[in-house]
């Protein structure tokens, strides 16, 4: 077991990003940037022990600083939209920063993808190498009200599983809502499609949407829909489904439902041609199915190759959209005293010859 650590770049403002690399006896490994607290990196093994690289990603700093880049990402204070820029709370207004139309996403335009974070700790056991990157959020930041410290500890574990552990707290009430933005693809080559991926899903249902994938407060049940991933299916078989939300995003940009409560598997996915096998644990109500379905004009992945629709799918486990817009939705409310406290295991495995 060992952490390495090296300078990745230099912001324009003259903050060093610096990356820990994490790896286990077997020789997976596990690269975080301080930029975003970023998932830069993810090497396993396949069926015949050799390893590659399972998470897209760029060579450099400045493309992983473009906006609307979320490659890896913990995103935040709020994961995925709020509706109008602005809600409600202690019955005074809030008005965020807007930077999709005049809505919010992923924590606004400056959101913690976008933040320097600080290693608070690191520890380097013989059990399993982490490292815990802290964000200290202002009060008024994007617009969200309190001072907000939050903290993401990733640990590669002696069987291949990326655990990652977030907590928060507040010294005013506030919103709180975080995921990890990685973009999977099993087969190791970023050239590659994964529509023939295998992925399952335990839920029942999700939530819909409206044209500008903002909730509307229904559950929709997955029965008879292109949504339906109760039992395994290739992510390919229903993507070009004229169903509308799938039809308008040109693929998966849906919100799952999670059953059961508590710490759970939530999903399965399986890419035949090499073996590997990742298994989503997580203790959230919800999942963000997306599918890479388009990458900003300039995107490269690290070969220098332009990122291509459909090459990722990222399984992003949070609360649900807007939730301070829908009293029926679980709270993301996070009081004064309390700690925001999750916890997602991605989990890799390989078949046997």
């Amino acid at each position: 077991m060992s952490i390495s650590e090296k300078k990745f770049g230099v912001l324009q403002d003259g903050t060093e990003i610096r990356s820990y690399t994490l790896q286990n006896e077997s020789g997976a490994s596990l690269t975080v940037l301080s930029f975003g607290a970023r998932i830069q990196s993810v090497q396993m093994p396949d069926k015949n022990g050799v390893l590659g690289e399972m998470v897209l990603g760029h060579r450099t700093l400045e493309e992983y600083a473009q906006p609307g880049d979320y490659q890896g990402a913990v995103v935040g204070r709020y994961a995925n939209r709020i509706a109008g820029g602005a809600f409600e709370l202690d019955g005074q207004p809030c008005t965020l920063t807007k930077n999709e139309g005049e809505n919010t996403l992923h924590g606004g335009p400056t959101g913690f993808s976008t933040r320097a974070w600080r290693c608070k700790s690191r520890d380097n056991s013989d059990e399993a190498p982490s490292i815990t990157l802290e964000y200290q959020s202002a009060d008024g930041e994007e617009g969200f009200p309190g001072a907000c410290t939050v903290t993401v500890t990733y640990c590669l574990s002696t069987d291949n599983a990326v655990i990652l552990d977030y907590t928060a707290v507040t010294d005013r009430a506030t919103y709180v809502n975080l995921t990890n933005h990685s973009f999977f693809n099993l087969t190791g080559d970023c050239s590659r499609d994964v529509l023939s991926t295998e992925l399952q899903i335990d839920a029942d249902a999700t939530t819909e949407v409206d044209k500008a994938l903002l909730p509307t407060g229904k559950l929709l049940s997955v029965a008879g829909t292109a949504e339906d991933f109760r039992s395994a299916k290739t992510i390919g078989q229903d993507i070009r489904s004229l169903e509308p939300t799938l039809h308008d995003c040109g693929g998966y940009d849906h919100n799952f439902v999670l059953n059961g409560d508590g710490f759970r598997k939530a999903a399965e996915a399986h890419d035949a041609s090499t073996g590997r096998r990742l298994l989503v644990f997580t203790d959230q109500p919800g999942m963000q199915l997306y599918t890479a379905n388009s990458f900003g004009a300039s995107a490269k992945n690290r070969d220098g190759s332009a990122m291509k629709p459909h090459t990722a799918f990222c399984l992003e486990t949070q609360h649900f959209a807007d939730t301070p817009h829908h009293a029926n939705f679980p709270s993301t409310l996070l009081q004064p005293g309390d700690t925001f406290r999750t916890r997602t295991i991605f989990k890799f495995e390989a078949d046997r010859k």
